[in-house]
């Protein structure tokens, strides 16, 4: 009797080891309550989202304290060739999707969470502004489906050949815990282009932050050439090493004003643009070199000086040779004759 009340004690404790061994990470990801509704049971948001984490691990986030950073906002053509990637196919072809039908399924999923786009551009993740997301799709027309109150949409009800633009967040910050400079997204905005008019109207649908949705583009594959057709990237490793190409239509000031409203025409805008990607690359190059500024302000002050003995008139020069040859004479009157060892002069004594 005594031997099986012994074993039972060691099995208990047994179990609440091997409980509290178990990371916490992943107990709140296994504890989470599943919606039974369908075929199988799909996992929650959060636990969805801790799987999707802890299977296919992403970059580290932004550190919160950076000594230097610049956000900026560009504009993401998707049917260039250098974004090609996030574009096609436009319409689902067996396993392969681009990035707004794959995003798209996540935000009616629930599993990622969508921000409403502001008239002031401008982002923000609170969760007073997240999408009601039948409200969202009867605003832009897009057909679903409800049964049991869950919310569906047919694949060729996605509007991805009209996606064919994006926004993005990026952050540009040199962070002192590395000594690396880096520029990471950190939003992203999907623009369905309404061609029907004689000029196509731009209209942002949501924001999303990248780190909800960085797990999931790690498992996003892409094929990032026409040469070679083996998908050897993800979506993530195409933003994490900025293979993207956009312009700038926005930096992150105080008033929210994009870059149209400062300078009205093509060739100013597009200067502006150009200035700012120097100023970055200025910044960058600038961590690893010395600084010139010192050196070009001690050689115009050598050529200021220089500059400034040439213009003095002759008689000043005679003045001052004079002035010079008597100190001189009263300096050797002072000097004793019986030390033969050169005298340091001044100059070499300040140096």
């Amino acid at each position: 009797m005594m031997s099986h009340r012994y074993i039972s004690i060691v099995l208990l404790l047994c179990v609440a080891i091997a409980i509290s061994a178990q990371p916490s990470r992943r107990r709140a990801a296994t504890s989470g309550n599943t919606d039974n509704g369908g075929s199988g049971s799909v996992p929650t948001t959060q636990t969805t989202t801790d799987r999707a984490s802890l299977s296919f691990p992403v970059a580290d986030a932004m550190p919160e304290e950076v000594v230097w950073r610049r956000d900026i906002y560009r504009q993401l053509e998707l049917t260039t060739d250098k974004n090609a990637p996030l574009y096609y196919p436009v319409e689902p072809r067996g396993k392969e999707q681009n990035l707004f039908t794959y995003i798209f399924r996540l935000v009616v999923s629930g599993r990622v969470p969508a921000y409403q786009y502001k008239l002031d551009g401008n982002e923000s993740f609170e969760a007073a502004d997240k999408i009601e997301l039948k409200e969202f799709l009867e605003r832009y027309s897009i057909y679903y489906e409800e049964n049991n109150g869950k919310v569906t949409v047919a694949p060729a009800d996605i509007p991805s050949a009209e996606v064919k633009r994006f926004y993005i967040k990026e952050s540009n910050y040199f962070d002192q815990r590395s000594a690396t400079f880096r520029t990471r997204v950190t939003a992203l905005c999907p623009v369905m282009m309404n061609e029907f008019d004689s000029e196509a109207t731009p209209y942002p649908l949501f924001w999303i932050k990248y780190e909800d949705v960085a797990g999931y583009l790690s498992r996003l594959p892409l094929m990032a050439s026409n040469f070679n057709n083996v998908t050897n990237m993800t979506a993530d490793d195409y933003f994490t090493l900025n293979l993207y190409e956009g312009k700038i239509y926005k930096t992150n000031n105080l008033q929210g004003r994009v870059l149209a409203n400062d300078f009205r025409t093509d060739s100013a805008l597009t200067k502006e643009q150009r200035r700012i990607e120097l100023e970055l690359e200025a910044f960058e190059h600038g961590i690893w070199t010395a600084p010139q500024q010192q050196a070009d302000s001690t050689q115009q002050a050598g050529a200021s000086s220089s500059s400034s003995a040439q213009a003095t008139p002759k008689r000043k020069e005679k003045s001052s040779s004079r002035r010079s040859q008597s100190s001189e004479a009263a300096a050797s009157q002072k000097r004793p004759r019986t030390s033969s060892a050169p005298r340091a002069s001044a100059r070499r004594q300040r140096r």
